[in-house]
């Protein structure tokens, strides 16, 4: 498949006759992997970038194929985003066959990771290293512009500072012995080390949403829940919240999903609680916020 993709890509690029990146007719052309990236990219770029996503909102990046289209952004790309830490496994492959050969720009670099979690953006802080590393990635790429990608950076950077202000606040609020936490998959580590929440478990033990729960584990999951006095078990928006439910039912605690559901791998889309990353981490703490205080959103 990516080789045909790759054919395609070729056959786009062989006419393309565009300026440098540094040429002030157009703006840098930027391809981003994950929705997260993609939206610190437009902030750090502002309207001296063009993004192409790759990902598409509430989408999971562990099952993400290539499409004609992405290929060719690729191929004819001045800078590439990834988050990094192994979460685009198909990255390299599809760069490959796209023929693209400029600067890869890892978001994850300068961040202190946990057991190899890519989970990086749910602490405000890591999303401002990242957002350093866009930065420095953009400005190497478009010398020209380095003065407005600086100034774009500090703006957002006091955005991210609010941010996690207000989330410590919120959590704060949370009576000590409720901070605890059952989601979908492991998505939120650096979100509760940040935050002091305790991690009881998860539906999918695992970083990849492709793992499952055997039925011990299940059993066993519905007894910690049960021993730790667990208030509420959280689904993700981009995963189906059926074995959720079901465990929530066995445990008798409250199931949070549908509109309700965290933002966990994925922003949403536009319009919706999750379509930035400032709105997405506000959407989740109040979520979070108003499950285990056991209040009315």
């Amino acid at each position: 498949m990516l080789a045909l993709f790759a054919l395609s890509a070729g056959g786009c690029g062989s006419g393309d006759t565009s300026s440098s990146p540094a040429d002030p007719a157009r703006p840098l052309r930027v391809v981003a992997t994950t929705t997260q990236v993609a939206d610190f990219a437009r902030n750090v770029g502002g309207d001296r970038v063009s993004v192409h996503q790759l990902l598409r909102p509430n989408v999971d990046p562990h099952d993400y194929e290539p499409s004609p289209a992405d290929m060719r952004a690729i191929a004819e790309a001045d800078v590439l985003v990834k988050n990094g830490v192994g979460l685009e496994k198909w990255l390299d492959e599809t760069i490959s066959a796209a023929g693209f050969d400029g600067p890869v720009v890892d978001a994850s670099q300068g961040v202190p990771i946990r057991d190899g979690d890519p989970h990086i953006w749910h602490n405000p802080l890591n999303a401002k290293t990242m957002v350093a590393t866009i930065e420095k990635g953009f400005a190497a790429a478009d010398p020209g512009d380095a003065a407005a990608y600086q100034a774009n950076q500090a703006a957002y950077d006091a955005k991210l500072d609010a941010l996690d202000g207000a989330i410590a606040k919120k959590i704060d609020s949370i009576p000590p012995d409720r901070r605890k936490l059952v989601t979908n998959h492991d998505a939120f580590g650096y979100y509760l080390d940040r935050y002091k929440l305790t991690f009881v478990g998860s539906i999918i033990p695992s970083f990849d949403t492709s793992a499952e729960l055997s039925a011990k584990q299940v059993s066993d999951l519905v007894a910690k829940i049960r021993a730790t006095g667990v208030a509420a078990i959280f689904s993700e928006a981009s995963l189906p919240p059926k074995t959720a439910e079901a465990i929530g039912r066995e445990a008798g605690v409250t199931v949070v999903a549908g509109e309700d559901a965290l933002y966990g791998d994925s922003l949403g889309p536009e319009g919706s609680a999750g379509a930035t990353y400032l709105q997405m981490e506000e959407h989740n703490t109040d979520t979070i916020v108003n499950a285990l205080r056991g209040t009315a959103a």
